[in-house]
């Protein structure tokens, strides 16, 4: 499945206009401080996923991101950062990788970072944020917010479109939906299924769930789950997290 590829191009919180806020920027503002705030800019973060491990610091002009794993070549460990991508192997780095697999793993190192720090980085310039109203899911209300992103620093799939349910009450991230154009493309909706705080950083699991019809708008989500016409497609779980302060 797809994943995101905006995360390399965030600021960080340190980027927010002096202009007044519209109430979009305000609900996400609100969001990114329930969820962690400068904590995110302030610490390395590493994380097991799908049994790869994951280490991540970002900071408003800085970032590198590094995944490892084992495969039937040996130790893999990838690297993303302002520098560029590198894989090693075994500990040698692998000089033959075409610009076709450079883009395929930076955007599978870029997607997990992006979706575990999510609201963090939705005050990137590239993102356009729009109201939508107020909704209801399970009895619970939420502030219903639009993301669509520029195509100048917005990523090679910038025409992605993004949907996230903020609690109205504590304005908590409980549920995103998203469509994507890339690989086939298609659309999906996640739901929170389990919450961790770390080092002042909420991260959060999910359901992830498909449509029988991957052409809908994602507008139309909401809907499909609350009607039940969602298959269970896979989990997201963050394993064995770990956060440490940056000095």
């Amino acid at each position: 499945m797809n994943l995101k590829y905006h995360f390399v191009f965030l600021l960080g919180l340190a980027v927010i206009s002096c202009k007044s806020r519209t109430e979009a920027e305000k609900i996400v503002d609100k969001a990114i401080s329930a969820h962690g705030g400068e904590a995110y800019s302030n610490s390395k973060i590493e994380f097991d996923f799908r049994d790869i491990h994951y280490t991540i610091f970002k900071t408003a002009d800085r970032y590198e991101y590094i995944r490892e794993f084992s495969d039937s070549t040996g130790k893999v460990i990838d690297v993303l950062n302002n520098d560029g991508f590198v894989r090693t192997v075994n500990g040698a780095k692998i000089d033959t990788l075409s610009e076709e697999w450079i883009g395929k793993y930076s955007r599978s190192v870029n997607s997990v970072a992006y979706f575990a720090f999510l609201p963090y980085g939705l005050n990137d310039p590239s993102v356009f944020k729009t109201s939508l109203g107020k909704t209801e899911i399970k009895g619970k209300k939420y502030d219903l917010i639009k993301v669509t992103f520029a195509e100048e620093g917005g990523g090679e799939d910038f025409d992605d479109e993004f949907l996230y349910w903020i609690s109205t009450d504590d304005s908590t991230v409980d549920y995103m939906a998203y469509s994507y154009h890339t690989d086939g493309g298609g659309v999906r909706m996640r739901e929170v299924s389990a919450v961790q705080e770390v080092g002042g950083i909420r991260f959060q699991n999910y359901l992830n769930f498909m449509p029988e019809d991957e052409t809908v708008s994602v507008e139309k989500m909401q809907k499909l789950y609350e009607s039940g016409e969602l298959e269970l497609l896979s989990e997201i779980n963050l394993e064995n997290i770990k956060v440490e302060p940056l000095k």
